[in-house]
């Protein structure tokens, strides 16, 4: 009976691939990063959370997203393909050399047989550095003479059950190894088959296949770093684009606010950017006209304040004659005749103050107030605006010494002032009613002269404090019949701001309400308040109204 030997082998295109690696390779799921993120986001400064910052990092996301994706399935594709070619022609030729062999080896076989064999395989591929190994039973024959602990019990196993060819991919030390079992079978004349206990082993090193994947990965880092290099500018033209009509649309805002009502943008394209252009356009141009009337409204409605009041002081002038002729006579008049005569007299008087008091508003109104202005004493000049109105024993003052207070001020807006403020304070007020001056220097040199007034009333009400110095305004609803006509304050405020001023409201925290009124002084004109003197007993506290 004739042998011949022949090899029989099952492709594989795997093997014993190292699963652990595999999944050490795969991304894993983070929890919480949602959370960390927007924790993140928080935290940064307000540049990076802008419109451009998020442009930017979303483009170089997407472009790292789609390059990793992109080199990950590459890589692995090339990589197959790299072992895959490579596996496949080391199995074919280390199948050829066995095939080339195995009718020449007797069965069975002995020690020499074995050298034989394997010198003979490792004689036909010397360049590759191959390391044979030959077995049958306790015989093992290998070449050149190393220790094949490569070879695992997992593919010993296989060889000798399979009865095929099988290989497995091993890493020792970070070198990569192949490591193919073919066993070698016999047939007789194709109607015996079976396994004739003969084992060739190959362990051959895979260097140049790992240069190869090295040299992959070398160059998917670099294609990725150019291309989020690539993002970084498409993403800083991209956000150019469209932060361009944003940032227009910012001015066009800021300029809106400012009062120019007239501003508008120039609509490109027909995207939603154009769109909003458009609609702010819409916005601005409907806005523009309801101020314009808004305007217009209040302007005739000044106007017709101006005249009305302009009018009704001629027959005024004539009633309050009247009233003050009668007023000689009203003690030979009767009773009721008297009662009669000091209602039309007082009501003739409150009506005469509203008149000159819208008069001086419209004034205010037309931009037609101006400032006389005189250098007087401050404190000398208080002293007079009370007696005048006879409030030195109701008025408590601290004021500077005579000359140590000089400003240069209008005297007939600022007794207006003075005027308001303590009369307010009188009417609304409770005793003590203080009067108080000083001069307050601030560390860039400007000085200020301060004035305030305070009584120990109730105080004002915290939703009134808004509204104090508005026109018409009275904090209680019992005052709306009052003799006040609710411009007092507002012509207060207007003056002092004609001078350059500031006046401001406020209630003390041992009760009472407190006005203080600053004046600017001109460095000539501003000295040291050191001489004080009290008249009436009282210090003086902040001035206030209601």
């Amino acid at each position: 009976m004739s042998r011949r030997g022949t090899v029989r082998s099952r492709r594989s295109s795997r093997g014993w691939e190292d699963v652990a690696a595999e999944r050490h390779d795969q991304p894993g799921h983070r929890p919480g990063w949602r959370r960390f993120h927007r924790a993140a986001l928080a935290k940064l400064p307000l540049p990076l959370r802008g419109l451009r910052f998020r442009l930017v990092v979303a483009f170089v996301l997407v472009t790292m997203a789609g390059a990793l994706s992109t080199g990950a399935v590459t890589f692995r594709e090339a990589r197959t393909g790299v072992l895959q070619q490579s596996q496949d022609a080391v199995i074919r030729q280390f199948r050829a050399g066995v095939n080339d062999q195995a009718p020449t080896i007797p069965l069975p076989p002995d020690q020499s047989d074995l050298d034989a064999a394997v010198s003979q395989v490792l004689s036909s591929n010397q360049s590759q550095g191959w390391r044979v190994l030959a077995t049958y039973g306790s015989l093992r024959a290998s070449a050149p003479s190393t220790d094949f602990d490569k070879l695992t019990p997992e593919l010993r196993r296989s060889v000798a059950t399979k009865r095929a060819a099988v290989f497995q991919r091993v890493n020792d030390g970070g070198r990569p190894w192949l490591v193919v079992g073919m066993p070698v079978t016999y047939d007789d004349g194709g109607k015996q088959f079976g396994f004739s206990g003969l084992v060739m082993y190959l362990v051959v090193p895979q260097d140049t296949e790992q240069a190869y994947v090295k040299a992959m990965v070398s160059a998917i880092e670099h294609a990725t770093l150019v291309a989020l290099a690539l993002a970084v500018v498409l993403a800083l033209v991209a956000a150019s684009g469209v932060l361009r009509p944003v940032r227009a649309l910012r001015g066009a805002t800021r300029r809106m606010a400012e009062g120019h009502l007239d501003v508008r943008l120039a609509v490109n394209g027909s995207d939603e950017l154009a769109d909003l252009s458009q609609s702010f356009n819409h916005t601005a141009a409907a806005l523009e006209r309801s101020v314009a009337e808004l305007r217009r409204m209040e302007a005739q409605a000044r106007r017709f304040v101006a005249d009305v009041s302009h009018e009704l002081r001629t027959p005024l002038a004539a009633m309050s004659a009247v009233t003050d002729v009668l007023d000689e006579n009203a003690l030979r008049l009767d009773r009721e005749t008297g009662e009669a005569l000091r209602l039309i007299s007082e009501g003739t008087s409150r009506l005469s103050v509203l008149v000159n008091d819208l008069m001086e508003i419209s004034r205010f109104d037309a931009g037609a107030a101006e400032l006389n202005v005189d250098e007087i004493d401050l404190a000398d000049f208080a002293q007079h605006t009370l007696a005048a109105r006879g409030w030195q024993g109701r008025v408590e003052t601290r004021l500077p010494a005579p000359g140590a207070l000089r400003a240069r001020v209008d005297p007939r807006r600022l007794d207006v002032v003075l005027a308001n403020l303590v009369g307010n304070a009188l009417r609304h007020g409770e005793p003590p009613v203080r009067l108080g001056m000083s001069m307050r220097e601030e560390p860039a040199g400007a000085a200020w002269a301060v004035i305030e007034v305070s009584d120990n009333g109730p105080g004002i009400a915290e939703e009134a404090m808004p509204h104090i110095f508005e026109r018409f305004y009275k904090a209680s609803s019992s005052r709306t019949r009052s003799e006040s006509s609710g411009l007092g304050l507002a012509i207060t405020a207007e003056n002092v701001r004609l001078h350059g001023g500031r006046v401001a409201a406020a209630n003390l925290p041992w009760g009472g309400a407190v006005f203080t009124v600053e004046l600017p002084l001109h460095r000539d004109s501003a000295a040291a308040a050191t001489g004080e003197h009290t008249v009436g007993g009282g210090a003086g506290a902040g001035g206030s109204a209601r």
